[in-house]
């Protein structure tokens, strides 16, 4: 059935959004990405679903926040589904879990482990929380031509973001013990929306890949608002993939 008004929740309504759309939590980090894009404009700000939307080398391209965690992630990733949309690219922050990734690296993730409730929705937890193989390429390419410190591996989706700063404050006694598990297992940062992300998105067959900016290193427990240029950084990295993308899929389409 074809969309005839504005979804309930985003605000968006066909013709509002491109195929190609940056998602961070932030609603005002979407100015910040669309400055980024071509001739942008703010089409919506509905909750905390902000989107700006204009175009990179020629393809409508948007930028829309989904607020923190789990919940609004899946009811963003939904609506924009049904407008459409094919790709979706977090642009989000992250807390490190390995002592060499530090504040100002960026973290792709290849996977994220299920600590949070949102996707057992859809799926049980046997079900991987896995990134689609080419947003993951497009961005680590991005980061290796931008010379940016990168990481690549599995992160981890919480719903309680403050357990994990500060276990040692909280009533259960096994968080602390929990955390240095993951850590051992390789898992490479901490955040809340990686993994309802790639659920949502391969149930719904749409391409998603995370990028994280790391704000927190390992037994730090404090969050630390970094220099501006970390972020725009990240931000270029991450349109920068999306613009490789757009060229593949041309490239694609063209051999078909």
């Amino acid at each position: 059935m074809a969309v005839t008004e504005k979804k309930y929740h985003v605000g968006l309504g066909p013709g509002d959004v491109g195929d190609y759309v940056l998602v961070p939590g932030d609603p005002f980090r979407t100015p910040l990405i669309a400055k980024h894009l071509d001739g942008a404009r703010e089409v919506a700000f509905s909750r905390e679903y902000r989107t700006f939307t204009g175009k990179v080398d020629g393809v409508v391209v948007s930028a829309m926040s989904t607020g923190m965690g789990g919940p609004s992630v899946a009811i963003g990733v939904e609506e924009l589904y049904e407008l459409g949309v094919h790709t979706l690219l977090r642009v989000g922050t992250c807390g490190a879990l390995q002592p060499e990734v530090k504040m100002g690296d960026l973290v792709i993730a290849v996977a994220a482990v299920r600590s949070e409730g949102t996707p057992d929705g859809y799926v049980p937890k046997e079900y991987p929380a896995v990134a689609s193989l080419d947003v993951v390429n497009a961005l680590v390419e991005s980061a290796q031509s931008a010379r940016v410190p990168y990481h690549v591996g599995v992160m981890r989706s919480v719903d309680a973001l403050y357990s994990d700063l500060v276990p040692d404050q909280m009533p259960r006694p096994d968080l602390r013990s929990e955390l240095e598990m993951w850590t051992r297992a390789g898992v490479v940062g901490n955040d809340m929306e990686t993994s309802t992300l790639f659920i949502v998105s391969r149930m719904r067959k749409m391409r998603a890949g995370t990028v994280c900016l790391c704000v927190d290193e390992v037994g730090a427990g404090e969050i630390h608002h970094l220099d501006p240029s970390y972020m725009d950084r990240m931000l270029s990295v991450a349109v920068d993939a999306i613009r490789r993308l757009i060229k593949r899929d041309a490239s694609a389409a063209q051999r078909q």
